[in-house]
């Protein structure tokens, strides 16, 4: 490939759509004009030539009548037209006299001679000097004598060169009108993909770093037909899932945040009271045995909270990673029998809610980690007793659904506000942000119990009004 060639092909490339869908327009309007008008002027010169063949037939019927009376032909024809008698013998023609010839006879005498060796009649086209070109035709007249004929192709060849020259201009014309009005309506019809280039230029210069940052463009409109259409759709469907996508990661992204702020400061609250007991061991008051003891319990009751913590944070950790299993230890369970031990285990620890059992089956096993199912029944009734006052009754239902089994924690108490049942699983969270943590917890009991029944391809749901609140363990049969 040439340098030449190499170029034009860049430029080509470089070039826009639009222009070069013009240009295929006008390549292949042009190539359709140049089929259509050869095909045309060839037709057009064909039928000329057999009308003016058809003339010198008729002509040479009378002029051969003439020529057999007469010897010569006495009737003159069309004005420019010749005509001319021979005699022929072997390879030698003579012309008779007195003959309409011009003055170079030299095609007329050919044709003559063609004519003795020919069964039928004879027609050729020739060039006379001095005349220009004549289309000629020979017939026989008698044995030994033939009659040829001469017209004038000058006007034939006119005729097609006007033809041709009224060709040219008027495909000109429709050229420059098809690509003028053919790139009005590409650059309408690409109108639509110039608006969806625009908008995604709009949205290279938009900072999507921000955590709040949304998407405001839109492609918009309606022409540019159905494959436009669907791509447009397409386009805005892209967008809007840009836009959930940076609203997934913005929310990701801000609980996060809050996340370790809150684990900072829940983590903070027992290393102070740790370091704050350990530095009273520098005072003589903190070597007495009933001082240092008190002081060394209250050392290993914020240690354990700081475990049970840490531990609650890794289990949470492990349980989000999806490339993990989760860590369950599966095993056939009696679901009646595990939600006995909750419920003494909670009669024991918390004497002033009376607690109640239902069971609607006696006996339902399902394959699970009892460990971990408990863990989840005594963070739902302890959270029961936390938010509760004294002497506020708790109840817990075990039923069943087709394909389902559900547990319903349900308890007295004076229920949760509207605006915070969408948040009461997220960790760390209270819904009474002024609530002790000696008693209101770390706020990952809900976190921890909606994580591990997930694990286990279950769901927690909460319905709560101002005097009940029910907490709905749903696990799969």
């Amino acid at each position: 490939m040439t340098a030449a060639a190499r170029r034009l092909r860049e430029t080509y490339r470089r070039t826009r759509l639009g222009t070069r869908l013009t240009l295929g327009l006008g390549v292949l309007s042009l190539a359709v004009f140049a089929v259509v008008g050869t095909a045309l002027t060839t037709y057009m010169h064909d039928y000329l030539e057999r009308q003016l063949g058809d003339q010198l037939k008729l002509i040479q019927a009378v002029q051969a009548k003439d020529a057999a009376v007469h010897g010569t032909v006495k009737q003159k024809a069309y004005y420019g037209w010749y005509t001319a008698v021979y005699d022929v013998t072997d390879d030698a023609v003579t012309l008779r006299r007195p003959s309409d010839v011009p003055a170079d006879t030299r095609a007329m005498a050919d044709l003559a001679r063609a004519m003795a060796h020919s069964d039928t009649e004879l027609t050729r086209t020739a060039r006379i000097d001095g005349e220009g070109t004549y289309r000629l035709r020979g017939c026989e007249v008698e044995p030994g004598v033939v009659l040829v004929s001469a017209a004038p192709a000058q006007d034939v060849e006119e005729t097609v060169e006007q033809l041709i020259t009224v060709q040219v201009v008027v495909f000109a014309l429709a050229l420059l009108a098809l690509v003028v009005s053919g790139r009005r309506m590409l650059r309408r019809g690409l109108k639509p993909l110039s608006d969806m280039a625009h908008t995604a230029h709009g949205i290279t210069s938009h900072d999507l770093t921000e955590s709040a940052a949304r998407l405001p463009l839109r492609a918009d409109g309606r022409d540019g037909g159905r494959e436009v259409a669907d791509l447009r759709t397409a386009f805005n469907t892209m967008l809007e899932h840009i836009d959930d996508s940076l609203a997934v990661r913005a929310e990701a992204e801000l609980r996060l945040r809050r996340f370790v702020a809150d684990a900072s400061h829940e983590l903070r609250t027992p290393l102070m009271s740790v370091r704050g007991y350990a530095d009273l061991f520098q005072y003589a008051a903190a070597n007495e045995p009933a001082e240092r003891e008190r002081h060394l319990a209250r050392l290993r009751a914020e240690a354990a909270r700081m475990g049970f913590l840490l531990d609650d944070l890794l289990l949470l950790a492990r349980l989000d990673a999806a490339e993990v299993e989760a860590p369950l230890r599966t095993a056939d369970t009696d679901l009646v029998d595990l939600v006995q031990q909750a419920a003494d285990a909670f009669r024991a620890g918390h004497p002033g809610h009376p607690l109640t059992v239902a069971s609607d089956p006696g006996r339902l096993v399902l394959r699970l980690d009892p460990q971990r199912v408990r863990q989840v029944l005594d963070n739902l009734l302890t959270n029961a007793a936390v938010h509760t006052p004294a002497g506020t009754p708790v109840s817990v239902t075990v039923s069943t659904t087709p394909g389902a089994a559900l547990l319903r924690i349900t308890d007295a108490g004076p229920g949760i506000p509207p605006d915070d049942t969408e948040r009461v699983f997220d960790r760390f969270y209270r819904v009474d942000k002024a609530r002790s943590r000696d008693r209101g917890g770390t706020g990952l009991g809900l976190a921890v119990a909606r994580s591990l029944t997930r694990a286990h391809g279950g769901d927690i749901t909460l319905t709560s009004t101002p005097a009940t609140t029910t907490f709905t363990i749903h696990l799969p049969l």
